[in-house]
C-alpha cells in the first residue's frame, strides 16, 4: 500500500459499517498512521467471529514481530484467542505468547487454565506450544504447575512434545535451583529417549542443569554415539562437546605411551659406542629407571565415538566440523588427528566469521601439531580481500608452520605483505619476521637484513615496527652488529612513534661499549628535547643517561644531572620517582647506601635474549572452539576439560541389555500415536546402510596415517546428495508440521500411502543412481536408508512422485540453474582442496529500468527543484576514448577504446569494452581478431568478431567483454592481423568495475548501516567554487564511478550507490557538501580495496 491511501484513510477514510479499518497499521505500509488510533483494525480483527479474520490479523501481527516491531499493546487482545477452536490461530496465538508472556505477566497468568487445558490437546503442536508457554511465565508461584507440566510431557507420545519438555528444564531450573533433584530425575528418563529429536535437547539441558552427573551418561552413552550422525546439527554440536568430556573422563589418553616408545626408539636407534660399552648390566638398570607401562589398548567405546563422528567432518555445517575437529584434537592417537586438516581448511572458503574462529583454534593446533596442516601451507596465504584480523591470524599460522624446508616461501609471501596498504597488518608482518629469526636460525641474517632495509621506508609505521624486532634480535648476538646499532641512533632525528624511539635508546644504552663515540650524542639530542617527549621515551632516556654516567662519566656527568633534574619535576609522578631512585643510586653521597656500590651491576646487568613466542602458545588448555578458547579468557558457564585418568574406571558401567527390536520397530505416527512398521521395510534399509557403511566405518583406519584416512573417505558431498541429506535431516519437524492440515479419518489409508510411495520412491532414485558417478552411490543409498525409516519421508516421496508426474517433459528439457554446477562437483568431494579457485558468486543481474510507479515515487518524494528520474534513467557514458594502439606503432591500425558502461549481452559479470579500429593506411587490413590472452587468475575476456577486411581510410567499432574480477589489474591480449601482432592492454578505472543501482532513501541507510567500521572509508575535502551546484557535482561523481543517483531529502547531500560487477557487492557513496565548500567524502563496501581507490579518484575528480 503506498503511503498517498494511508494518509487519506487516517485523515477521514470511510469504512463501511462493520467492517475493520485497514490502513492504520504498520504492518500494513501505513506511514501516517497515528498513535491514539494505533492497532485499532487489527483490534476490531481480532473482536470478530470469523476466523478468517483472526488468522489475517495474527499473520500481520507475527509479521511485526518478525520485523522487530512492538506489540506488546495486542495482548489482552491476543490472549481473549487462546481459547479459539481454529488450530492454524491458536498457534498464531501461541508464538505471540511465547514471545510476550515474560513482559505481560499478570495478563499471561489469567489465562493459564487455557494453557494447561491446551497440554491436553490432542494435537502435538498445541500440546508443545503450551508447554513453551507456560516455561516462558517467570513467575515463581507457578513452578509446582511447570514441573508438573514438564514431567507429563516428558512422557508423551510425540517425540516433538518431549524436545519441548527437554527446553523447559533449564527455563525452570533457572527460576528455581530447588527443583534439580526432580529435574534430573526428568534429564535421566529422557536421556534414556532413542528418537534423534529429544537426544540434543536432552544433552543441554544435562549441560544447564547437573554437568557434574556423569553417572547419567554410562548408560546412554554407546546410545548417543550411534544416533549422532541423525540428529540435527546443533544437537550434534552439543553433544560432541560433552562426549569430549565424558571421554577424557573415562578413558586413558592415547598420546601418553605413544611419547614413550617414541623416546624409547630414538635411544634404541641412536644409541651410542659409550653405552653399548657399559655391559649387560646397565642395561637392566634402564629398563627399571623407565616407568613401567602397560602396552596401550584403546577402548572399544573410546573407538566408537571416533569412528562414528569422522563421517561429521563432511557436514555442510561449520560448527559440527569445528566440534568434531576440537574431539579429534582432544582424545584421538597422533596418527588419526590429521584427519581433522583438511575439513577446517575446507571452512576456510566460508563466511569471515567463520574463517575468524576456525583460524583461531588453527592457530592454536599448529604450535602442537604442526606437521598436521603443512600439506595446505598455500591454503594460509593471505588475500588482499582479507579483513585485517584474518590477515593477521593467517600470519599467525603461517609463522608457526615456517621451518627450515618452507623458510625461503614464507619469506617471499612476506615480502609482499609489507607493501600492503593495512599498516596493522603490515605491523603484525614485521613481527612475524621476527619470530621466523628467532626460530630458525639459518635466516636470521637475511631476515636481519631485510628488517634493516626497511629502515629506509618512507612510512613511519613501518620503521618503528622495524626498529622494535630488531631491537629483539639484536638482543641475541649484539657484538657482531655495532653496525646496525650506530644506523639506528641516526634515525632519532626522524622516528617520531614513541615505542621505535623508546627500543632505540634502551639499544644504546644497554650496548653503550659498542658505541662509545655516538651514545653520549644521542644523550645530548634526548636532554635538549627531554620535556617534548611522551613518557615511554623519557623513561628510557633517564637509563640511557645513568648507564652512560657509570662507564663514561667524564663525557656525561653534567648531561645525566641535567637530565634528573629536568625528570625531577616532570608532571608524570613515575617519572620523578625514576629520578630521584636514579640519582640516589648513581651519584655518590656522603650516606651512601650498600646498593650504590652495586650501580653497574644493577643498570648493566646481562639480560637475557627476549623469546618471541605465539599468543596462542598456552592457549589449549581451553576447550578448543569453545567461547573461552576465542576470548583467551575463562568465559561464564565454561566447564574445564578434566585430564585424562591414569588409570582408567570400569567400561563395564556402560553395558546394557540389548532390547531385541527386530519384532517390534516402532515410530511416531502424524498424531504421535505408535504405529507398527512392516518389518521389511526396516531390515532391507538396516541391510543396505551396513553394506555401505562397512569399507568406511572398518577398523583398519586407526592404523593408516592421516593423510591416507582423510583421502579414504567416500566422496558423497555432491550437490543433488545435500538436497536428499537435507530432506532427511529435517524429515520429523516436516512430517509434524504438516500433520494439522490431515484430518483423523485419513489416518486408515496411510499405511498402503505409504507402501506406494516408497515404491515409487524407489524407481526413482533408481533413475537417479544411473547419473551419480559409482564413489557416490554408497551417500546416497545411506540417504535413502534413512528417508524411509523416518516418517516425514512417505510425505515427501509422494510430493516429489507427484511432481515428476505433472511435469515430466519440463524436467527433462529444463535443468535449474543449480543442475548445470552438478556435474563438475559429482567428482570433486568437499574435503578435496587441491584446487584454489574462489568461491562461485551470485550473478548480478544487469541494472534494470526503473518502473513508471517507482519513478512517479522518486520524483514525489525528492526536494530539489528538478525531478531526479531523468537523471537516473539516462545511461553515463564512461571515461573518452583512451588509445590502445597508436597508428605508428601499428602500420597504419590505429585502435582506440571506451567504456560503454551498457550491460554485456554475452555474460553480466562483464565491463563492455567498445573497440575502434581505423584503417589510416594505403591497403586494406585483413583477419582483425584476438590472440590467445594471458591473464590473471580470475579475469576472462569475451573475444570480438573477426573483422575479415578493414579498408583504406575505413573505420569500425566491436563490442568484447572483460571480467576484471573486481580489480584493477591490466587485461594483456594480443591483436592480430594476418601479418602482425601488436601486444596491447587494457587497465580499467575503478568506477567502470561496477554497475548502478536504484534504492530508496531508507534501503540506502539500511545497507549503509550495515557497511561500518572497517567498511567505511572517509575523506575530508574542499568543493572549488566551479563544484558546488548540484548538476555539476553529480556529473563529476557519475563520470568517475558507474554508480545511480538515490534521493535524499536534504540539499547539501548526495548518495550513490552501485555492485560491483563480478560479485555483485554493494558500492555506497555519500558525498556531505556545505555551502562554504567544507566537504566529507563516505565510501562504504565490503571490498575494501576498491572503496579506497574510489575515495582517492573521486576526491581526485571534485578537486580539479
Amino acid at each position: 500500500m503506498s503511503a498517498a491511501p494511508a494518509y487519506n484513510e487516517d485523515k477521514g477514510g470511510s469504512a463501511g459499517p462493520g467492517e475493520p479499518e485497514y490502513g492504520h497499521d504498520p504492518a500494513s505500509g501505513g506511514i501516517f498512521s497515528s498513535d491514539y488510533k494505533r492497532h485499532d483494525d487489527l483490534k476490531a480483527m481480532l473482536d470478530t467471529n470469523k476466523d478468517s479474520l483472526k488468522l489475517e490479523a495474527m499473520k500481520r501481527i507475527v509479521a511485526m514481530i518478525a520485523r522487530g516491531k512492538n506489540a506488546s499493546d495486542l495482548f489482552p487482545a491476543v490472549v481473549k484467542n487462546v481459547a479459539c477452536k481454529n488450530i492454524e490461530v491458536k498457534k498464531l496465538v501461541y508464538v505471540y505468547l511465547v514471545r510476550y508472556a515474560e513482559e505481560q505477566q499478570d495478563l499471561a497468568l489469567l489465562s493459564i487454565s487455557t494453557f494447561q487445558r491446551g497440554l491436553k490437546d490432542p494435537n502435538q503442536l498445541i500440546r508443545a506450544s503450551a508447554l513453551r508457554v507456560l516455561s516462558s511465565i517467570r513467575v515463581p508461584i507457578i513452578v509446582p504447575i511447570m514441573m508438573l507440566a514438564i514431567k507429563e510431557a516428558a512422557s508423551d507420545m510425540s517425540p516433538y512434545v518431549r524436545k519441548t519438555a527437554a527446553h523447559a528444564i533449564p527455563k525452570l531450573y533457572s527460576l528455581d535451583s530447588d527443583q534439580k533433584d526432580q529435574l534430573i530425575e526428568v534429564i535421566e528418563k529422557l536421556l534414556a529417549d532413542k528418537t534423534t529429536l529429544v537426544a540434543g535437547s536432552v544433552v543441554m539441558a544435562f549441560e544447564e542443569v547437573c554437568p557434574e552427573r556423569i553417572d547419567l551418561i554410562h548408560k546412554n552413552y554407546r546410545k548417543l554415539c550411534n544416533l549422532l550422525i541423525d540428529v540435527e546439527e546443533w544437537g550434534q554440536v552439543v553433544i560432541i562437546s560433552m562426549l569430549t568430556r565424558y571421554a577424557r573422563t573415562q578413558f586413558l589418553s592415547p598420546t601418553q605411551n605413544e611419547s614413550l616408545l617414541e623416546e624409547n626408539s630414538e635411544k634404541a636407534f641412536y644409541g651410542s659406542e659409550e653405552d653399548e660399552a657399559k655391559g649387560p648390566g646397565s642395561e637392566e638398570a634402564a629398563s627399571t629407571a623407565l616407568p613401567t607401562r602397560k602396552p596401550y589398548v584403546m577402548d572399544p567405546d573410546h573407538r566408537l565415538l571416533l569412528r562414528n563422528t569422522k563421517p561429521l567432518l563432511q557436514s555442510r555445517s561449520a560448527a559440527v566440523v569445528m566440534a568434531v575437529a576440537q574431539l579429534y584434537f582432544h582424545l584421538a592417537p597422533k596418527a588419526e588427528v590429521g584427519v581433522i586438516a583438511k575439513a577446517l581448511v575446507r571452512l576456510l572458503r566460508s563466511h569471515s566469521e567463520v574463517q575468524y574462529v576456525v583460524l583461531q583454534n588453527v592457530a592454536t593446533m599448529s604450535i602442537k601439531r604442526r606437521g598436521m596442516f603443512e600439506p595446505y601451507l598455500k591454503s594460509f596465504y593471505i588475500r588482499s580481500t582479507d579483513p585485517t584480523q584474518i590477515k593477521i591470524l593467517k600470519l599467525e599460522v603461517l609463522t608457526n608452520l615456517a621451518n627450515e624446508t618452507n623458510i625461503p616461501t614464507v619469506l617471499r609471501e612476506f615480502q609482499t605483505y609489507i607493501r600492503s596498504m593495512d599498516k596493522d597488518f603490515v605491523a603484525a608482518t614485521i613481527q612475524a619476521i621476527g619470530r621466523c629469526a628467532t626460530n630458525i636460525g639459518r635466516v636470521r641474517d637475511t631476515c636481519l637484513n631485510g628488517l634493516v632495509q626497511l629502515l629506509s621506508n618512507r612510512d613511519e609505521l613501518v620503521v618503528a615496527e622495524s626498529v622494535v624486532v630488531i631491537k629483539k634480535l639484536l638482543q641475541m648476538q649484539p657484538a657482531q652488529h655495532g653496525e646496525i646499532i650506530k644506523h639506528l641512533a641516526k634515525l632519532t632525528d626522524n622516528i617520531q612513534v614513541p615505542m621505535a624511539r623508546a627500543s632505540i635508546l634502551w639499544l644504546i644504552g644497554e650496548y653503550c661499549e659498542h658505541v662509545p663515540r655516538i651514545a653520549p650524542d644521542v644523550l645530548r639530542k634526548m636532554a635538549k628535547s627531554f620535556t617534548a617527549e611522551e613518557d615511554i621515551v623519557k623513561l628510557q632516556v633517564i637509563n640511557l643517561a645513568a648507564k652512560l654516567y657509570l662507564t663514561n662519566s667524564k663525557q656525561t656527568k653534567l648531561l645525566t644531572q641535567y637530565v634528573l633534574s629536568l625528570a625531577k619535576y616532570d608532571q608524570n609522578y613515575d617519572i620523578r620517582d625514576r629520578a630521584r631512585f636514579t640519582r640516589q643510586l648513581i651519584v655518590p653521597s656522603e650516606q651512601g647506601g650498600a646498593l650504590s656500590r652495586h650501580a653497574k651491576k644493577l643498570f648493566l646487568a646481562p639480560k637475557p635474549a627476549p623469546v618471541l613466542e605465539s599468543s596462542f602458545k598456552d592457549r589449549d588448555h581451553f576447550q578448543l572452539g569453545s567461547l573461552s578458547h576465542l576470548l583467551n579468557a575463562k568465559a561464564t558457564g565454561y566447564q574445564e576439560l578434566p585430564d585424562w585418568p591414569e588409570e582408567a574406571p570400569d567400561p563395564s558401567v556402560r553395558n546394557v541389555e540389548e532390547e531385541d527390536l527386530s519384532l517390534m520397530e516402532t515410530h511416531v505416527g502424524l498424531l504421535g500415536e505408535y504405529k507398527e512398521v512392516p518389518e521389511w521395510t526396516k531390515c532391507s534399509n538396516r541391510e543396505k546402510r551396513k553394506e555401505k557403511e562397512k569399507p568406511f566405518y572398518s577398523d583398519s583406519e586407526g592404523e593408516s596415517g592421516p593423510t591416507e584416512s582423510a583421502d579414504s573417505d567416500p566422496e558423497s558431498e555432491s550437490e543433488s546428495e545435500s538436497k536428499s541429506s537435507s530432506e532427511s535431516g529435517s524429515g520429523e519437524s516436516s512430517s509434524e508440521s504438516d500433520n494439522e492440515d490431515q484430518e483423523e479419518d485419513e489416518e486408515k489409508g496411510r499405511s498402503s500411502e505409504s507402501e506406494q510411495s516408497e515404491e515409487e520412491g524407489k524407481k526413482k532414485k533408481m533413475k537417479k543412481r544411473k547419473k551419480v558417478p559409482e564413489g557416490q552411490e554408497g551417500g546416497s543409498s545411506s540417504d535413502e536408508g534413512s528417508d524411509s525409516s523416518s516418517s516425514s519421508s512417505e510425505s515427501e516421496m509422494t510430493s516429489e512422485t507427484e511432481e515428476e508426474q505433472v511435469e515430466p517433459a519440463s524436467w527433462r528439457k529444463k535443468t535449474p540453474p543449480s543442475s548445470k554446477s552438478a556435474p563438475a562437483a559429482k567428482e570433486v568431494s568437499l574435503l578435496d582442496l587441491e584446487d584454489f579457485t574462489p568461491p562461485s558468486v551470485q550473478p548480478v543481474s544487469p541494472p534494470t529500468v526503473v518502473s513508471t510507479s517507482l519513478a512517479a515515487d522518486l520524483e514525489g518524494l525528492t526536494l530539489t527543484d528538478s525531478p531526479l528520474v531523468p537523471s537516473l534513467l539516462s545511461p553515463v557514458s564512461g571515461a573518452g576514448r583512451q588509445e590502445l594502439l597508436h597508428r605508428v606503432a601499428g602500420e597504419g591500425l590505429a585502435v582506440d577504446y571506451t567504456f560503454s558502461r551498457q550491460p554485456f549481452s554475452g555474460d553480466p559479470h562483464m565491463v563492455s569494452v567498445h573497440i575502434h579500429f581505423s584503417n589510416s593506411s594505403d591497403t586494406p587490413i585483413k583477419g582483425l581478431h584476438m590472440g590467445t590472452p594471458k591473464l590473471p587468475p580470475g579475469i576472462s575476456i569475451q573475444e570480438f568478431p573477426e573483422i575479415e577486411s578493414l579498408a583504406p581510410g575505413e573505420s569500425t567499432t566491436v563490442v568484447m567483454g572483460i571480467n576484471f574480477c573486481d580489480s584493477t589489474q591490466a587485461a594483456n591480449f594480443q591483436l592480430c592481423t594476418q601479418t602482425r601482432q601488436f601486444y596491447v592492454s587494457i587497465q580499467p578505472p575503478v568506477g567502470e568495475l561496477m554497475a548502478p543501482v536504484f534504492l530508496s532513501e531508507n534501503e540506502f541507510k539500511k545497507e549503509q548501516a550495515k557497511l561500518t567500521g572497517m567498511n567505511e572509508i572517509t575523506e575530508k575535502l574542499t568543493l572549488p567554487d566551479t563544484c558546488r551546484s548540484d548538476h555539476i557535482v553529480v556529473q563529476k561523481v557519475t563520470a568517475t564511478a558507474n554508480l545511480g543517483r538515490v534521493p535524499c531529502g536534504t540539499s547539501d547531500e548526495y548518495r550513490f550507490a552501485g555492485r560491483t560487477l563480478t560479485s555483485g557487492s554493494l558500492v555506497l557513496l555519500t558525498l556531505d557538501a556545505r555551502p562554504t565548500g567544507a566537504a566529507q567524502l563516505t565510501v562504504n563496501s565490503e571490498k575494501m580495496v576498491i572503496g579506497t581507490m574510489l575515495v582517492k579518484d573521486v576526491v581526485q575528480a571534485l578537486t580539479q
